[in-house]
């Protein structure tokens, strides 16, 4: 590593401001390079010996040593040579879809041509802040400052940064506060499969009835399904095969008989589909070995792929029930709140959600339920009526 040279040029007066004039590496091309770098200090009505102390304290950083000389290399740079050959690759299909899109419409605009060491905290929360104003969703905000969190706290890690400039920095509050999210009732489900066709409304039954992820109902096999209980130990995301999320989802669940009764039910169903104007006909298992999936595309038997199935098929059907909100995520936050609904306890329902914390479950998937709460008053009504005066 080249010897890091100590600078103390003297400030400058020119006109109406001070000036500093010093050397800076830069990268160009993947190449270091030292140019010069004037920068404006202060106004010239300023004494010289408090200039002289701006000076040092901006020279400070680069004469310490607390910026490397890797954190020349611009923000683009990075991601292109680094962050996406080291640490994208290893994230799941659907993970870098959404990374790729909050660079490509938010991070790369902003900070792309900008040098990673020029991503202080001020810069970035200045940029964080400006997000009130923007009609993004709190879930959004969310995701752009966990990407950008993702891909500086590489740098530190390769040590192209000293310290992640994201830690410690906020997002603007949401002016629509705390909403409990959309779930879907009862009612609602019975309606929703009604309209959508099989194989995918087994899906949705299944999803309901067992708070599976998408992408672990695509790659169940039917050597998981038991006579009364699931086996999570795989997902498809597409194209990509792997392990469940966590430790916690990679289980085995309770599912009710119906449940089972009507995966089973799967392997006697022929499923029609149009044409042109003739109708064929698939099986909706081609092969029920062990190994086997147990959601099968319709007309080759290959792994689903979770997007087509939400926008050809489960949103179309939910739409016209007039609940458009409908996910696959707001099924799963669905099963959890149905939980609720039943009296579950959180550590039960912690376990049947395979969340790691228990206050994921309680926090964030299972919502208040009115008639819940209307159940909770009226008991404590009748524990305090002994103290009603007459």
């Amino acid at each position: 590593m080249a010897r890091r040279r100590y600078q103390d040029p003297r400030p400058q007066r020119v006109g109406n401001w001070w000036y500093l004039l010093y050397w800076q590496d830069q990268y160009e091309n993947g190449r270091r390079t030292r140019k010069r770098k004037r920068v404006k200090l202060a106004p010239a009505t300023m004494p010289k010996r408090e200039v002289e102390k701006i000076a040092a304290e901006h020279l400070r950083p680069l004469n310490q040593g607390l910026l490397t000389v890797t954190s020349a290399m611009k923000f683009s740079e990075y991601v292109d040579a680094v962050y996406r050959q080291a640490d994208l690759k290893l994230m799941a299909a659907s993970t870098q879809e959404r990374t790729e899109s909050v660079l490509k419409n938010y991070l790369l605009p902003a900070f792309g041509e900008s040098c990673l060491r020029d991503l202080t905290p001020f810069p970035v929360q200045k940029y964080l802040a400006g997000m009130a104003d923007s009609k993004l969703s709190q879930e959004s905000r969310d995701k752009i400052k966990d990407v950008l969190s993702s891909i500086l706290g590489s740098a530190v890690k390769y040590g192209y940064l000293i310290k992640n400039p994201v830690q410690g920095l906020r997002l603007p509050k949401s002016k629509l506060g705390t909403r409990s999210k959309p779930y879907i009732t009862p009612d609602m489900f019975l309606g929703l499969i009604s309209l959508v066709r099989e194989p995918y409304a087994t899906m949705v039954y299944v999803a309901l009835q067992s708070g599976l992820r998408a992408s672990e109902l695509i790659g169940l096999r039917w050597r998981n399904v038991h006579a009364d209980s699931i086996t999570i130990n795989e997902r498809y995301a597409r194209g990509d095969w792997g392990p469940p999320k966590s430790a916690a989802s990679n289980a085995t669940i309770a599912v009710s008989k119906a449940t089972i009764d009507r995966i089973l039910r799967l392997k006697t169903l022929v499923v029609e589909v149009k044409a042109g104007r003739a109708i064929r006909r698939f099986p909706a298992v081609k092969s029920g070995g062990p190994d086997d999936l147990v959601f099968q595309s319709v007309a080759k038997g290959r792994p689903m792929r979770d997007n087509n199935i939400l926008t050809r098929h489960i949103k179309p059907a939910a739409r016209a029930l007039g609940i458009p909100f409908v996910n696959w995520q707001v099924l799963r936050r669905s099963y959890a709140t149905w939980l609720k609904m039943a009296g579950a306890d959180v550590k039960d329902a912690q376990a049947q959600m395979r969340h790691s914390r228990a206050s994921t479950t309680l926090d964030i998937y299972q919502q208040f339920v009115p008639e819940s709460q209307r159940r909770a008053v009226d008991k404590m009504a009748a524990l305090a009526g002994s103290g009603m005066v007459n």
